[in-house]
């Protein structure tokens, strides 16, 4: 296999994380998905662990980096942007949470495999917010930390919702309106 052919295993082991879960994909199954021996796949991850490791650190940092490009859009409103970061999380989730009830793994902050990774993922979410609050001043009484925590605690909550995604952008807003100080809205 090529040196490019990493974005094929983790694209094989998602595929075989939806139809068996973490625990029943072997690294057979992996290599079966992308046609190839299984000592093949050896040689861009280490085990199956690994793969599904490298798999879930792919999918959260692409969110991140989504979430950051929301923060960073100096040229919309402060709305928008805590916004933009929420959407990158919940899309996140949904997505998971859609493709197969197995998925949803990727996200356990208990899991020893992710929980590290989610930890982070989360924390990262919530520095930039805090620094979209920051920059952007807050209402008297509520620091840019607790206005981070709730609009996280908003898209947990809206994970379980049907539409959710219909439902972030007037929940998000009415929610950063309440938050932002009086010359901000």
């Amino acid at each position: 296999m090529g040196a490019d052919r990493l974005p094929e295993v983790l694209d094989a082991t998602y595929e075989c994380l939806t139809r068996y879960g973490v625990r029943r994909t072997t690294m057979d199954d992996i290599a079966s998905t992308m046609g190839v021996s299984r000592s093949a796949v050896y040689q861009y991850v280490r085990n199956k662990d690994d793969a599904f490791q490298r798999l879930a650190a792919r999918l959260h940092e692409r969110a991140l980096e989504r979430a950051r490009r929301a923060a960073a859009a100096r040229d919309v409103p402060y709305s928008e942007r805590v916004r933009g970061v929420l959407a990158a999380k919940l899309d996140l989730a949904l997505r998971l949470a859609g493709d197969s009830p197995h998925t949803a793994e990727l996200l356990d902050e208990k899991d020893r495999r992710f929980g590290s990774l989610c930890a982070t993922f989360g924390a990262d979410l919530r520095g930039l917010l805090v620094g979209v609050f920051t920059e952007a001043g807050t209402a008297d009484g509520v620091g840019a930390a607790e206005a981070a925590d709730v609009c996280l605690a908003l898209v947990v909550g809206l994970e379980d919702v049907p539409g959710a995604r219909r439902l972030l952008a007037p929940a998000a807003d009415a929610l950063v309106s309440g938050l932002l100080g009086e010359e901000r809205r």
